[in-house]
Order: C-alpha cells, then structure tokens, then sequence
C-alpha cells in the first residue's frame, strides 16, 4: 500500500511537471512551417575560381535555381537557371569561370544528368545528354580550364566509363571503359592515376593506372575492417604527394600524405576522439593547410602557419559554428558560413588580405528574431559499455518532462551533428524535446564504433535507440510513456523495427522512405551501388545464402507487422531508387490485412526523401498533427497544404482540423 502511494505520487508530480512545461511552451511563438521548410531566400554560396562571381541557389518562380552576382554587388543577382519543376540542389563552376555547372534528375530518381549554363549568354546545354544515366564528376584542375573529367554508365548501369568533357564544345571524348571498377583518383593533369575496386571478400584493392592501363597488382590492399574509413582524398597539384583519410593500424582514422616517388606515408593529423573529416586545401598548390575532427563539434586543426591566422580570426567572431566554403584561385577571398544555431545561418565574404568580413546573405531572413532554441551536445553509454555522441534540443521555456521525439538519423552508415537542424527547431516549437543519437554503425568516431553494428539491424542497434530514452527518461527530459520515433530512410526502418519488435517502447511512430523487407531492399538497391554490395551484405546479411535470408526475415519489420499496436505514420515517394515504393507498401498491406490502422502518404514526383518544399510542407504538416493527437504538443493546422503539394493519402486519415491540430 505504501508503495502504491509513493507510486500515485510520483506520477502526479510528473504530470505537474509535465503539465507546467506545457504551459511555458504555450506562450512561445508558432513557428510557421513555411518559415522552417520552404525556399530558403538564398543558399549554396559558391565563388567563382577568378574571384568575380557569387553563385549561389535561390528561388525563380517558386523553384530554386542557380543565380549570379558581381560579388562585390550581390544585390545585382540574376537568375542563369529556369528549371520549372524539380529544384536544383547541386552546381559548381566551372574552372575557367566561364560557365555554371549544375546536375538533375527527374522527380526524384536519381539519374541526376549534367547541365551547363554560358555565363555571358544565359545559354543552357545538357552535357551528358543520355536516358537512366548517372553522372559523376571525377576529376577537375587548377591548371587546365577548359576540361574536366566525368562517368556516365550509359552504357552499363552498373559501371561508370570515364569521359574527357570540353566545356566549350560540350563533346565527351572516351578516356577509360570501366569493366569492374568502383572508382577512379585523377591528377591535375587530368590523368587517371589509380583504378578502385572491390573484393569478394568486402575489402578494397587500389592499382596504379600507367599510360592508361591498369597495373596487374594492386599497389596498396585495404581490408574489410578499414574499408569504410580507408580511401584517397587526391593529389597535390604538382601529383606528387597523395593524401589519404587512413585507419590502418589505428581506430579513428587518419589524415596521411603518401610521397608517390617513394610509397611512404607521413601523418598530418589525427584524432583519437573521431575521424579527420578532410581538409583545407591551397587552391593552387593542392597542399592541406588545415583538416577538420568533428567530435561534439567541428574543429579546424590548422597544419602551418598557411591559415592559421585566417582560422584563428574567423574564430574570434563569435558568431557561432564556422565552415569554409570555396576559396578563389588568388586565394584572396573566402566564403564563410556562420551558425549560431539559435538564429538563421549567414554567409559571408572574407577578405583575407584585410582581415575584413562583409555578410552577403543570410539564408531565412524570416527567422530572425524567431524563438530558435539551443542545441546541446551530450555522450549517452550503451547498456555494453559504447558511448553515443548526441544532440538535445529542448523546448524553449521547458524546465520540467515533455514529449520527446526520437530523431533517427539514415545511412545507417552516416551521422547527426551540431548545428541549426530545421527538423528539431520544428518538433521543440512544438513542445517536444528532440533527440538525435549516434547509434552503432554512426560513421565518424572510429571504425570499431561502425563494425559494432555489422549484422545488428534491428537489435543492439536498436538497443542503443532505447538506452537513449532510458537517458532521456532518467535525466528528467520526458516521461517513458511520451515518446515518439521518427526518422527517414535508415531512420524509417528503426521507426517500422521500435513499432512491430519493441511494440510498448514508443507511443507512435513516422517512417519516411524506411524499409520493411530488408531481404527485399537488397534485391532492388539501384545497379550502380554494383561495387558496394559485398560490403553492404556483409554489414546487413546476404541474400544469396540460407543463413543470410534467415538472418534479413528476422530483421525486417514486415516479420512482426501484425505486433504494431501504435499509431503510425509512413511518407514514401513513388521513385525512390534505394528504398522501393513496395518497402512501404508491403507493410501497409500487411497492417491492412490485420485491420491495423496506418496512414500513409505517397508523393508520385518524389525519390528517397522529399525535395520540393510543397511536398516537404504537406507531409510535415500531416506529421506534426499526427504527433499533436498522439504526444499532445500543439500543431499548425494542415490548411491547404495537402492541396499545395501532389501528396496522395493512400490510407488513413489526416488530421487537419483546428481542435486536432492543437492537440486540444
């Protein structure tokens, strides 16, 4: 009896807490979602290699493309691109300065194509004018402006031959055919000088191309363990030193320059806590002058004196987390990017001569002076002993336990950092915490933190995901019973596997583009991840044994679709490459044969993720009033965002009226 009491207590001093959170969250501002997820008003920054020009992305009628501006008089921008549907997100410029070059795909399918825009004449020309193809871009020179060298797999989808691109002329001249190759390193010369190819055993060999051809042996083996963080990064200009990112020998991996003539390898930074992430290279010498740790945070380590001068001024700023951009030829001038998380980013130009930064834009003008909150970087342990770097963001007022959402990122085999996340702004505004934990298999803190996840879908990667909410429980950060998952991609998966395995853990879920059948997801990953699928059957399962389909069935959600008995939320788009439209619905048909309730929303002009910001906008607001029903936070009504965007609500129902939308 005594203890029922201390119990009733114990719970109705939470639900006090809980309840006075609320309230200091309910008199803090709505933040529109067109505010967090439509256009930016510019993006992408980039100079030009002369130092005349800014490019950058921003919208032309509705749709980002890429403009330009005298850099030294950015209000005179002018639009060089007039894509109408799907936006442009990636571009660079040309070596010689005299062209935009940018890549697309069609709704979402990722045979993104290469475009270039003349800078004088506004003219556009398809440069890899081919069907199902995907470009790559594999090498570029300080020296040489007028070529660069890309792979196309017209030919083989599941190979890239490389090409010798004239930018003038726009004729694409055979260099390699590429029979087996995962990659190729090229020089400033332009010349193929190391071949990448796979093992059947999941590691990595490197041969030396001379007039052409590839050696017979190769000239440095990298095994299965180092792999993943073993890989070179490129030449100097002069080609004769390369520079590898290296864990051999080691667990966090290595910056290390190799000297050609001679095979041997000189450390130029490490870090026991993470990985070194690359560098800051001098634009014309091709030498690293600074390489980057991100651990919490990310770190410019400077090599020299070259920057540290620069990196040491830009630091003392204050205006939060910095990132160098592109660097002219001259390297006289610096784009900067400043992000002080609780306010919208800002990019800068640094003149490095006069030590002098003048701001040229900042990307959501809209946002200034709106109730942004901080981000705090924690280390929560694993019930075995690991440790996760991960990010808390409260809501701002929230002194007490609210609902939390648990933020998965996707890979698995990427990770989540500091800095503004658009994402957690959104779900604290809301009156959640957020919180985003490295799991195993997280790349950036050593290799060993990555093989711990090999073969772990659905189980100790899992467990990392709950030992976060027993963290967050512990510390007073939510209750157990207002806990939500959500996530995209690999994020998606863990939502679908904390539903059907763990089905009392969480108290709903929202799976973007996760998939259900992991045997299934093998079967249709797109043909030019050829070079990678060892490595990914050796990392999940393989298909192609007894044991492998065994181990795949027992870690794909769809096994225990009949065991979900929470609210769930699925977003999918119709052309997504990697995660198949049928990894969704699989698992809806199942739930519907069960009676199960679900709610999914297909997107028919989408791939893996949502691009367009309508589409964005729609599916956020059919989330953030599906987790107002489930969690109880407050919700921008979804008004006309459905109609905006092309979204088709599959199953279900979508929450949009005003009493719901409240969480009332």
């Amino acid at each position: 009896m005594r203890k029922a009491i201390w119990l009733a207590a114990a719970t109705g001093a939470a639900l006090m807490t809980t309840n006075a959170a609320a309230q200091a969250v309910s008199s803090v501002p709505l933040i529109e979602r067109t505010k967090l997820f439509g256009n930016p008003t510019r993006a992408g920054g980039q100079l030009s290699p002369d130092g005349k020009w800014l490019g950058f992305i921003a919208p032309r009628d509705g749709v980002m493309n890429v403009w330009v501006a005298p850099v030294d008089r950015p209000g005179e921008a002018r639009p060089l691109t007039a894509e109408k549907t799907r936006p442009i997100r990636s571009y660079f410029w040309s070596p010689d300065s005299r062209q935009v070059l940018f890549v697309n795909d069609k709704g979402g399918d990722e045979n993104f194509l290469l475009y270039g825009v003349d800078l004088a004449t506004g003219t556009q020309k398809a440069l890899t004018p081919f069907e199902k193809t995907r470009v790559q871009l594999i090498g570029s020179s300080e020296t040489i402006k007028d070529r660069i060298l890309v792979g196309v797999n017209n030919r083989d989808p599941r190979w890239h031959d490389v090409q010798e691109l004239n930018l003038a002329t726009g004729q694409l001249t055979p260099v390699f055919q590429n029979d087996g190759y995962a990659g190729f390193v090229a020089d400033d010369q332009l010349k193929l000088r190391i071949a990448v190819k796979s093992r059947p055993d999941s590691g990595v060999d490197y041969y030396r191309i001379v007039d052409g051809k590839v050696e017979a042996q190769p000239f440095t083996r990298v095994d299965y363990e180092d792999a993943g963080t073993t890989s070179p990064l490129g030449f100097t200009t002069d080609g004769r030193t390369l520079y590898w990112t290296d864990a051999r020998g080691r667990d966090t991996a290595a910056l290390l320059a190799q000297d050609m003539a001679t095979a041997k390898f000189t450390t130029v930074g490490a870090s026991d806590r993470a990985d070194v992430g690359g560098g800051l290279t001098n634009p014309r010498s091709g030498k690293v002058e600074a390489y980057s740790v991100n651990f919490h945070r990310n770190e410019y380590i400077p090599v020299g004196d070259a920057v540290k001068a620069d990196l040491a001024f830009l630091k003392a700023q204050n205006k939060g987390e910095f990132f160098v951009g592109t660097r002219t030829d001259a390297d006289d001038k610096w784009l900067v990017t400043f992000d002080p998380v609780t306010a919208p980013a800002s990019t800068w130009l640094y003149d490095r001569p006069a030590k002098k930064l003048t701001e040229l834009y900042t990307s959501r003008p809209e946002l200034v002076g709106a109730p942004l909150v901080a981000m705090e970087a924690v280390d929560i342990p694993t019930r075995d002993g690991l440790s996760m770097v991960s990010y808390l963001t409260r809501p701002k007022g929230a002194t007490g336990p609210v609902p939390m959402v648990l933020l998965v990122h996707g890979g698995p085999w990427g990770r989540d950092g500091y800095g503004y996340n658009s994402l957690h702004q959104w779900l604290a505004n809301r009156g959640y915490a957020v919180l985003s934990a490295n799991f195993r298999a997280s790349t950036g803190f050593g290799k060993k933190f990555v093989q711990a996840g090999d073969q772990q879908w659905g189980r100790k990667m899992h467990d990392d995901l709950l030992d976060a909410v027993d963290w967050a429980v512990k510390r007073g950060v939510t209750t157990r019973d207002k806990v939500a998952i959500m996530g995209g991609s690999y994020g998606g998966y863990a939502t679908l596997a904390g539903l059907t395995m763990t089905p009392d853990a969480f108290a709903c879920g929202v799976d973007i583009v996760g998939p259900s059948n992991l045997f299934t997801l093998l079967k249709t990953i797109p043909p030019y991840w050829e070079a990678g699928k060892q490595q990914m059957y050796r990392r999940m399962g393989d298909p192609g044994t007894a044991e492998g389909q065994a181990l795949l069935k027992e870690r794909s959600p769809l096994t225990y679709a009949d065991r979900i008995t929470k609210p769930l939320l699925i977003g999918q788009g119709a052309n997504d490459p990697r995660v198949n439209v049928a990894e969704s619905d699989q698992i809806v048909a199942a739930m519907q044969a069960k009676n199960i309730p679900v709610t999914y929303v297909v997107f028919p002009d989408e791939g893996h993720g949502f691009a367009r910001p309508a589409n964005n906008i729609a599916f956020n607001a059919v989330t953030e009033n599906f987790l107002a029903k489930c969690l109880g936070g407050r919700a921008e009504p979804v008004g006309d965002a459905l109609a905006a965007s092309t979204a088709q609500v599959k199953a279900g129902e979508v929450a949009g009226g005003a009493a719901e939308a409240t969480g009332n």
